[in-house]
């Protein structure tokens, strides 16, 4: 696995407790520096900019972060803004809300907010994502796919992310919506990508030598196929069911996490 990370992630699969003990969210603020973060919400995946960045800014500041600000990019004129890409620039964590994942690539890609992330993320900022801005993360990310059907090669559409996570491809609200076809399809497409899928109200904690942890209250989902002995992808036709074996696949909940390097699962120490 290519090493080029410099800050840590939070990827998050969606839909994550905002009302109970908002273990994820927390998470957030504690790795962006507590009462000292300084926290930049993107609200460019989402249809609502204005409600859910409300909503996201209420949370984190109930939750301790004393400055807390939205962006509303929306355009690419305003993602090339000097005064957005500065408040980025300044942030100790960033947050992309859901949404659709190709309106933050669409928008962002080579701007100057895109480069300000880079930056930032280069010098060591927390970026955190739900939903659609999980998916951004890695280098190819899954755009579209049927859920709970046969896995063939036409079950999955992907494109170029944001490539903060390399090597490695995302699916979010992955147990409730019955999405293993998706990354088996995905995987099948080329083995040394690893495929992880994230469980509404569950995160991967992603440090910046590569170590994992689960957080939340379901589970993730690795799948390894780099030790496959044969696929078919190459030569079915695109609704043809995929033969694929020797597949390694490891389910973690919280308590457990997972070496990118070494490729290994871990209990965590308490």
């Amino acid at each position: 696995m290519a090493d080029k990370r410099a800050g840590n992630l939070l990827i998050i699969g969606g839909n994550e407790d905002k009302k109970g003990e908002c273990l994820i969210l927390r998470k957030f603020i504690a790795m962006a520096g507590g009462r000292q973060a300084r926290i930049a919400v993107v609200t460019t995946a989402t249809e609502l900019p204005r409600e859910v960045g409300d909503e996201y800014r209420t949370l984190f500041q109930e939750l301790g972060a004393e400055t807390v600000s939205v962006l509303y990019i929306s355009n690419r004129e305003t993602a090339n803004d000097p005064n957005q890409a500065a408040e980025l620039e300044s942030a100790t964590g960033i947050f992309f809300t859901g949404g659709d994942q190709l309106r933050l690539t669409s928008i962002l890609g080579g701007s100057r907010t895109d480069m300000a992330i880079r930056r930032a993320y280069g010098r060591g900022t927390v970026i955190a994502g739900t939903s659609a801005g999980a998916s951004v993360m890695s280098d190819t990310m899954i755009v579209d796919g049927a859920s709970s059907d046969t896995p063939t090669k036409s079950t999955v559409s992907m494109a170029h992310g944001m490539g903060l996570l390399e090597d490695v491809v995302i699916d979010q609200h992955f147990a409730q919506r019955g999405r293993i076809n998706r990354l088996l399809a995905a995987v099948a497409q080329n083995p040394y990508v690893l495929g992880v899928g994230i469980d509404e109200d569950t995160a991967l904690a992603v440090t910046r030598d590569g170590a994992c942890e689960v957080i939340g209250s379901q589970t993730v989902t690795i799948v390894d196929g780099k030790a496959i002995v044969h696929s078919n992808i190459s030569e079915s036709k695109r609704n043809d069911p995929l033969a694929l074996t020797n597949i390694i696949m490891h389910v973690l909940p919280a308590g457990f996490g997972y070496d990118l390097k070494r490729r290994l699962p871990y209990m965590v120490r308490s």
